[in-house]
């Protein structure tokens, strides 16, 4: 999501409302990264990038759409061996070099439009690939080179925005936000999960999150900035706002009931069945 707000943003004027004083201010994305955490990503204690989703030493991890590397990075800290596949090049190389700082057994890359991935069947113990699906013209088959390259065992993380998110950007966001090759499709919770499972997967948790992000994305489509550098009143005061819920008595369970209101996405974590 945040990588296509980018891309949609870029060369937009600058804030109308330059902020009156000059106080530290809470960086909204660090903050969706606590929020991320609270909601079970990135785990350094348990080693998992998502609950339910440990990534070890002896795993190869594969991640379709790696965009800029943040997950494939905390698996490759892990000591995994990567692969990465992407069609943007750019990202490709940017995620590489990324991981040369982080005790990743193996490294391979891979520019491709996945449509077959040049990856051999039964390669990889984990699979990830968050938000892609809802990009694709057949989700169906992007599915099935998915479970065709895991190893009979194998653990996948899938994610898709949550309809709930979707819902509230349709009369808000920039047009070309659901156009291609953008979003071309609203993924529900049934469909997603009737998906992954038609996909011959097992699915094994079904979960969702982030209000917080669901929330500025709104208030980034009315306050007209540009996504490198969103400054804007609307948005600071929201990222306050949020930072004080979370810091609250009762943060945790306010996020939660917010997060099962409205979530930005929606996360599926499958076991490819071992082979008879």
């Amino acid at each position: 999501m945040l990588r296509l707000l980018k891309k949609l943003t870029a060369g937009a004027p600058a804030p109308a409302t330059p902020a009156a004083d000059k106080v530290e201010k809470v960086d909204p994305y660090m903050l969706g990264l606590h929020d991320a955490m609270l909601s079970g990503w990135f785990n350094q204690q348990t080693g998992e990038l998502f609950t339910g989703f440990p990534v070890r030493a002896e795993d190869t991890l594969l991640d379709v759409g790696c965009g800029d590397g943040g997950n494939v990075h905390f698996c490759g800290m892990r000591g995994a061996k990567i692969i990465i596949a992407d069609i943007d090049a750019a990202k490709v190389e940017a995620t590489r070099q990324r991981l040369g700082d982080t005790p990743a057994r193996d490294i391979e890359c891979h520019v491709t439009d996945c449509n077959p991935l040049p990856i051999a069947d039964a390669t990889a113990t984990r699979v990830v690939s968050t938000e892609v699906i809802e990009h694709v013209d057949d989700p169906a088959q992007f599915l099935s080179e998915l479970v065709r390259v895991g190893k009979p065992g194998a653990l996948y993380l899938l994610s898709v925005p949550h309809p709930s998110s979707e819902d509230l950007q349709k009369d808000i966001a920039a047009p070309e936000y659901f156009q291609k090759p953008n979003h071309i499709r609203i993924i529900s919770e049934e469909q997603f999960k009737a998906m992954v499972s038609d996909a011959g997967l097992e699915v094994l948790s079904h979960s969702q999150y982030g209000f917080y992000w669901s929330m500025w994305m709104l208030l980034f489509w009315e306050a007209k900035v540009d996504f490198s550098n969103a400054d804007h009143p609307l948005l600071n005061h929201w990222a306050d706002t949020w930072q004080a819920v979370l810091a609250s008595p009762r943060g945790a369970q306010i996020k939660q009931a917010l997060d099962a209101v409205v979530a930005k996405s929606q996360v599926i974590i499958a076991r490819k069945p071992m082979a008879d």
